[in-house]
């Protein structure tokens, strides 16, 4: 990876709402590895007669624990979530249900967890998302 300097933004008042948009939409789509590969460039191109600020490198340090141990973090609550549905899921199996809508209804053959809801599968063929909600008799 190759970080070069970039030139210096302006400070009017909309170049700065821009950027500073610019600024919060990157943060929110920066991954833990991206994270990683820039503190390591930042590390290896410093400036060796200026060297960073060793209050600012245990700053750094303490966020990458911190990012680390929050990737970590959603990835068991992502675990617990899945089990949840799942279990929630094998109850509905030979009952009756209802869409939220009313339209359809019948005995639940099989459900589908999936990163988009639960799907329940009915014996008459039909198809009833429990995202949506559903009433169960």
């Amino acid at each position: 990876m190759t970080v070069s300097a970039t030139p210096p933004v302006s400070s009017t008042p909309a170049t700065s709402s821009v950027s500073s948009s610019t600024a919060a939409a990157a943060t929110q789509s920066l991954s833990y590895n991206d994270f990683l590969t820039l503190l390591m460039a930042e590390m290896k191109n410093q400036d060796p007669t200026q060297p960073m600020d060793p209050s600012q490198m245990v700053s750094q340090l303490a966020t990458v624990s911190e990012v680390g141990q929050a990737v970590q973090t959603n990835t068991t609550l992502s675990s617990l979530l899945t089990s949840s549905s799942l279990s929630q899921a094998e109850q509905l199996v030979g009952q009756t249900i209802t869409s939220a809508d009313g339209s359809t209804s019948g005995q639940v053959a099989s459900v589908s967890v999936t990163s988009l809801g639960s799907v329940a599968t009915l014996t008459n063929g039909g198809t009833v998302s429990l995202a949506n909600g559903a009433s169960v008799q």
